[in-house]
């Protein structure tokens, strides 16, 4: 009869210790899935503060359709957080990719606005963070990656339900993104 006991309490104890290395391991995913999110974040809200900037300058040479498009601009702009969606990252690109069509169409008519160097500077700084912006969108994805093998591969498909881990979504590029006019 003690030998059974033990025998079942070492099993038990096997399983238990499992489930929270698995359950652990989860976490880990979980969070760097939610560091990436957090960091489009603050790189969208960088690129916004540049695009912000790109406005400023355009405003002497169209000063309406500069004051327009800082006023949509605010209206539309929301913050990523680490809770926020890969829809709402796909939003806010789009307001960031509007906003960068109509400064384009703005400097096309105004050829001294593509050679000021404050402008050049600015455009750079949007073309950067739209760089940073990609590489944590793969981040984001690769993380997104690791945790749904792990959750969709047995045993720890049995569990993971249990524990409240779900399967999270990808950042899909935007298909209007590759259309995208070029500011210099």
């Amino acid at each position: 009869m003690l030998p059974t006991f033990i025998t079942i309490a070492v099993i038990a104890g096997v399983i238990v210790l499992w489930i929270i290395s698995t359950q652990r391991r989860l976490v880990v995913l979980d969070e760097n899935i939610s560091n990436a999110m957090s960091q489009i974040g603050v790189q969208l809200s960088s690129r916004f503060d540049a695009l912000t900037a790109l406005l400023d300058l355009t405003k002497g040479y169209a000063k309406h359709e500069s004051e327009t498009l800082i006023e949509t601009i605010k209206s539309r702009r929301s913050v990523i957080t680490a809770k926020s969606t890969p829809d709402d990252v796909l939003r806010q690109e789009g307001v960031i990719s509007e906003a960068l069509g109509r400064i384009s169409m703005v400097t096309e008519q105004y050829p001294d606005l593509k050679a000021n160097q404050n402008y050049i500077k600015t455009v750079d700084a949007v073309q950067t963070f739209e760089n940073m912006v990609r590489t944590s969108r793969l981040i984001y994805n690769d993380s997104v990656t690791k945790l749904n093998r792990e959750i969709r591969m047995f045993p720890v498909s049995v569990i993971s339900g249990m524990l409240g881990f779900r399967q999270r979504d990808y950042l899909e590029e935007q298909a209007a993104r590759a259309d995208m006019p070029s500011m210099k």
